[in-house]
């Protein structure tokens, strides 16, 4: 088996000058021109592995950003005619997601053929996998449509999408249109390319807490998926827009990580664009924030746990120049001792009154981003409110934020008490280039509830825009038509839009040294505002996306 696959082994992200330290011969996977994969053996996996081994080596793990229904459109959710004559006519537009049912309508031209340039399944083994990639198996157009025209395609080309988000993703940015559906994509003469991403590895689930049976992905995989976009987009000589719908909320919120670093780099690349989703972490109060300036230099917060979670992670980022100490209190009110930072370290707490145990890394020097991290990991914890205190060690105003995980890897049932809905941008949506996109409802043009508020944790202005995102109209598997909500729809709907201005600037000759961040900038630009806000905001970033406006203002060129 690929080391890639194998669960004995752990995945590393580290940077390429480090290879000759790690490289033993076939046990190092590239990912682009900074970084690769090296596969570390471990027999037995332990708690401790995360912190005898740096915190930034792990991937992170990602949740999808929207919720797909069977419910079928609204009448009036029919896309309205924008004014444009562009419909991404020669722009390949990507998603890296759940995979694609290729054989749905959306996704095929009126003669039947696909539309679809290439799918690359990670979860095949035993395939051919894309030249350059060990692993998974690429369906080309060519396959695709001798697919189509068998009486059992699924024999030829055995992909599907079972959980529909990937599907109703890239119908958004570019589904043909159906009327008697109510329904059309924003880009639907844009070709596409797909990766359907394997789930994250069992052991990365085990070292972060979280249970086996929880559907998410590793940021690594990721990165390999939007790799193989950016290929074929290259080898084809064509521009590409790439839509990532999914989001984390591990790491400093910064912009720094592995995933959001590369994607800062390719949007400023000519032809190539990336849009991410702001996340919908904005109301589910998994985020604390304090900032502590007169003495006693401490700070004390509340965490509710429900009955369902047995297993998560918390993390605690403070800014520098702080140095932190942490306490923990059971909801028996039984103490464990203070554990201070530690350059390395992983301690292992029980109590005598409840059962359970959290294991934490007080890292005083993340080397990732250079500030401190304390991580807190918790197993088989009763319910109830446990307390936390946190202190400066040398006696001096400290601030920090608290993140619990993303998604669907812990329920709603686990809280911070007095939590804070800023500062909730899910990564990749903290990286400084890429346009990142929130949600409002285009019913009543109120923000969603759960949408991602900024600022970035460095201050960095995040979201960009909002777009429409409340039972958006989509394609979902097995033929049928339904809605999505959340960031990721409104992420797809700006993708669509980004495809189009790509088309007039490269295909179309208007401005052929286009890169992605001037697409966003100038959707940025023609974003519409209301005269009573103050822009930008940690909400709405710059606005609401405006399509009409900025189709105006390129054909009026």
């Amino acid at each position: 088996m690929e080391k890639i696959l194998d669960n004995r082994f752990y995945d590393f992200i580290i940077n390429n000058a480090l290879i000759p330290t790690y490289n033993s011969g076939d046990n190092i996977t590239p990912i682009n021109d900074t970084t690769s994969l090296v596969h570390i053996p471990k027999d037995q996996m332990e708690p401790c592995d995360l912190g005898n081994n740096s915190y930034h080596l792990f991937p992170a793990l990602f949740t999808l950003e929207s919720i797909v229904s069977c419910d079928e459109p609204d009448i009036k959710a029919l896309q309205e005619d924008q004014g444009s004559s562009m419909f991404g006519r020669g722009v390949i537009v990507g998603v890296v997601d759940t995979g694609i049912d290729y054989r749905h309508p959306a996704f095929m031209h009126n003669d039947n053929t696909t539309r679809i340039i290439s799918i690359w399944d990670q979860t095949k083994e035993g395939s051919v996998p894309p030249r350059g990639f060990t692993f998974g198996a690429e369906y080309t157009k060519e396959l695709i449509n001798f697919a189509l025209i068998s009486d059992q395609p699924l024999l030829m080309v055995p992909t599907v999408d079972t959980l529909g988000h990937g599907t109703a993703i890239a119908s958004i940015m570019a589904g043909r249109p159906n009327v008697a559906q109510n329904f059309t994509g924003v880009s639907p003469e844009a070709d596409l390319v797909v990766v359907k991403l394997k789930e994250a590895k069992a052991n990365l689930k085990e070292l972060f807490f979280v249970p086996q049976n929880t559907i998410c992905y590793q940021e690594s995989d990721i990165m390999l998926g939007i790799r193989y976009l950016t290929g074929v987009a290259n080898r084809l000589n064509r521009p590409i827009v790439i839509c990532l719908a999914l989001g984390s909320s591990q790491g400093g919120h910064d912009g720094r990580g592995p995933l959001s670093s590369y994607l800062d780099y390719l949007v400023q690349l000519p032809r190539t664009g990336v849009i991410v989703s702001a996340g919908n972490e904005g109301n589910s109060q998994r985020h604390y924030y304090n900032s502590t300036d007169i003495a006693p230099f401490y700070n004390s917060f509340q965490l509710s746990v429900g009955r369902i979670d047995q297993e998560f992670m918390m993390e605690i980022w403070p800014y520098i120049p702080s140095s932190l100490f942490i306490e923990i209190t059971t909801p028996t009110y039984e103490t464990s001792q203070i554990m201070n930072p530690t350059v390395e370290g992983c301690q292992r707490i029980t109590f005598q009154t409840v059962s359970g145990e959290i294991w934490v890394n007080n890292i005083l020097f993340e080397e990732e981003t250079g500030d401190q991290l304390i991580l807190l990991r918790f197993r088989d914890i009763p319910s109830g409110t446990w307390y936390f205190r946190v202190g400066s060690m040398t006696g001096e105003p400290f601030s920090f934020h608290c993140w619990l995980p993303s998604g669907n890897l812990i329920s709603n049932e686990t809280f911070f008490l007095d939590s804070d809905p800023n500062t909730t941008i899910t990564a990749a949506g903290d990286a400084a280039h890429p346009l990142t996109i929130t949600a409002y409802n285009q019913q009543t043009g109120e923000i969603l509830p759960e949408s991602g508020r900024g600022y970035t944790r460095l201050g960095m202005v995040k979201p960009d825009i909002a777009a429409p995102g409340y039972r958006i109209p989509c394609a979902i598997p097995e033929g049928r038509y339904g809605t999505i909500t959340g960031t990721g729809a409104a992420a797809a709907h700006t993708t669509g839009v980004a495809a189009t201005i790509m088309e007039w600037a490269y295909s179309k000759g208007n401005y052929t040294a286009v890169t992605g961040n001037q697409v966003n900038r100038l959707i940025i630009r023609e974003a519409a505002r209301d005269e009573n806000q103050t822009y930008p905001n940690n909400i709405w970033g710059y606005g609401k996306l405006d399509p009409s406006e900025m189709y105006k203002r390129l054909l009026s060129q």
